[in-house]
């Protein structure tokens, strides 16, 4: 079946607590790599078809360095875990699983991204309100990319 959002979540904290800066994992045609690229928090994982005999390519070096906007205190962004298909909904005939102005709770879906043909459900890990969402529908999405503004309330 390949490794699921949640173990990849686990091997990344796994990287950023431990003094490693490279984990390596196959498992039955799914290969991952996290790297810690420096002392800031940058660990990435990548997915890679099986076969596929290279390695991950860094950033292209004429690229310039995007700082963060810093937020207030009580808004943060859900970023994507993964590359991957951003779904609103768990099928084209089916409601969004939430809008903006929304409050959530702790566990609930708010969307779904499809890597390597698997529906990984991504939900809330706190209460809060969708002040935006950054992404349109069954558009590609890139680790690390903001989806959600939130609110935690």
């Amino acid at each position: 079946m390949g490794i699921k959002i949640n173990e990849i979540k686990e091997l990344i904290e796994f990287v950023e607590k431990s003094g490693i800066s490279e984990l390596r994992l196959e498992t039955s045609g799914t290969k991952v790599v996290i790297k810690k690229e420096s002392p800031a928090i940058a660990a990435s994982a990548v997915p890679v078809q099986p076969g596929e005999n290279q390695q991950p390519q860094a950033a292209a070096e004429d690229t310039p360095a995007q700082e963060e906007k810093k937020l207030p205190e009580n808004q943060v962004t859900i970023n994507s875990p993964m590359v991957g298909t951003f779904y609103r909904a768990p099928s084209p005939e089916a409601e969004a699983f939430v809008q903006e102005g929304q409050i959530v709770e702790p566990g609930q879906e708010l969307c779904i991204i499809e890597a390597m043909k698997l529906m990984n459900t991504i939900e809330s890990d706190f209460r809060g309100r969708v002040l935006k969402i950054m992404v349109e529908n069954a558009q590609p999405v890139e680790y690390g990319q903001p989806l959600f503004l939130m609110e935690k309330l």
